[in-house]
């Protein structure tokens, strides 16, 4: 039987998915990537999307203690 497909989410970035992978967007186009870790973004920022820029970074956090 082989390994399922491993997909990370993170908190603050990209969904961490293993091995190679085919995306489906809304619109019906589909993309894929052959590397071993693909970081596929989730906050919509990447001028790559459906693939992560590091766009994610250049958001302000708040700071304090209730940050």
């Amino acid at each position: 039987m082989p390994e399922p497909t491993r997909v990370l989410l993170t908190d603050e970035g990209p969904a961490l998915i293993s091995g190679p992978v085919e995306l489906e967007l809304p619109d019906g186009t589909r993309v894929r990537s052959d590397r071993a870790v693909t970081a596929v973004c989730h906050c919509r920022r990447s001028k790559r999307y459906p693939f992560c820029d590091a766009s994610h970074r250049r958001k302000v956090r708040p700071e304090g203690p209730d940050a």
